[in-house]
């Protein structure tokens, strides 16, 4: 942008991000706690409830690239505005649906279009316009790590409101409760971005899709995303069922995804702060490396409350500590113009592994009684992408006719 318009205060954009994403994330993390209750009562397979939430992250990552776009032209706070709107309806929609088909349009299509408007993509590009590129990786990983506090805090509180007023009036509760995001989003209003002309680009949205699909580091990044994923929203959804399958507690899947959610607040924020001090396709490839080696472990090792417990805490390490580097390698290659909405065609590869994991969990699941092959493929998408991402390379890429970042 060229007119270099004043910008907010960085404690205002980063207590208002780590808001709206704490309570955007930690509802969206507690969704697996409705697999039981909903599928029992209304006498759906699990495959039913799995699709819909399935759906719900590749409507997520379809509508995420035209959220981001629709971020850098004309500011995020319109798009915020308009996610919260949906997530509310969504939540509404997911409690009262009598069929699967109704649950999949609401539960699937509305919330992911939603958490398209209210999460990273949307959030990451007001830090990157506003937030000098010496601290950009650092106020990721805060940003981040509120996610993860929102899991840690929320998902306890969702199985509370699930005993206390049933699965329906605990979703409906939950409705109300995203509406804080609009005067968050206040927070967020961007100067340069009020007028009634969008702000002036070096670069056409084609021109900046076609330098970054031709260059290959984005590509790999795209590759890894996919496997972060695949990963992280079957274990999410699949594993407090598969913990009851196999006699635990509810309360142990509870306290097992707090535990995800409470450890990568400082898995997070070390990714974003090392990401400003070591090539960051090097903490990638570490993140994914290990966590194939800690679903090989959980596998191996008997299980009980104690190794779930551990588990958790060192998947949480890893769990959202991909978002930090990823974004920042894209804002680091490619500037920050069109960062909302590239980081939003990376986020849709990572939706599509979603779709795949939290859907193969559910169909593998009703077809063999097991989620053994499930986890067999996370390993070894795992290995994968620690590979892919060593030949990324992290220096701006370099044009014709240089950019402002």
């Amino acid at each position: 942008m060229h007119m270099n318009p004043p910008k907010l205060s960085m404690f205002q954009v980063l207590a208002c991000g780590a808001a709206i994403v704490t309570l955007s994330m930690g509802v969206r993390h507690g969704f697996g706690l409705w697999l039981q209750p909903i599928t029992q009562e209304m006498g759906w397979t699990r495959q039913s409830f799995a699709f819909a939430i399935a759906l719900q992250n590749l409507s997520w990552g379809v509508i995420g690239i035209f959220a981001g776009m629709a971020a850098d032209r004309f500011g995020a706070f319109r798009v915020l505005m308009g996610g919260a709107v949906l997530y509310g309806l969504g939540l509404a929609g997911m409690a009262l649906s009598p069929t699967p088909l109704l649950f999949a349009l609401t539960t699937g299509l509305l919330i992911g279009a939603a958490q398209a408007g209210t999460t990273y993509a949307v959030i990451y590009g007001v830090l990157g316009r506003q937030i000098a590129p010496e601290r950009r990786s650092w106020a990721m990983g805060v940003a981040a790590a509120a996610g993860s506090f929102g899991q840690f805090l929320m998902v306890p509180v969702e199985g509370w409101l699930i005993a206390s007023l049933g699965w329906q009036q605990a979703l409906l509760a939950l409705s109300m409760a995203v509406l804080l995001i609009i005067p968050l989003a206040f927070g967020l209003r961007e100067p340069g971005f009020q007028g009634a002309a969008p702000p002036k680009r070096d670069q056409t949205i084609g021109q900046a899709l076609r330098e970054a699909f031709s260059y290959p580091s984005f590509n790999l990044l795209m590759a890894g995303y996919f496997v972060c994923g695949f990963q992280v929203v079957f274990i999410g959804v699949h594993m407090p069922s598969y913990l009851r399958d196999n006699g635990l507690s509810p309360q142990v899947a509870s306290y097992a995804l707090a535990l995800i959610g409470l450890f990568n607040v400082f898995g997070t924020y070390i990714a974003g702060t090392l990401g400003q001090r070591m090539p960051r396709r090097f903490i990638l490839s570490f993140i994914y490396l290990a966590r194939a080696v800690a679903i090989s472990v959980f596998l191996l090792v008997p299980l009980s409350p104690l190794s779930v417990y551990i588990f958790s805490a060192v998947m949480g390490t890893l769990w959202l500590s991909t978002v930090p580097p990823t974004n920042a390698t894209i804002a680091q290659i490619f500037g920050v113009q069109h960062l909302s909405m590239l980081g939003g065609f990376v986020f849709f590869s990572h939706q599509l592994g979603s779709f795949m994991g939290v859907w193969l969990g559910g169909y593998l699941y009703d077809a063999t009684g097991s989620y053994d092959i499930v986890w067999y493929i996370a390993i070894g998408l795992g290995v994968l992408a620690g590979l892919v991402n060593l030949p990324i390379k992290e220096a701006p890429i370099q044009r014709a006719q240089p950019q402002a970042a």
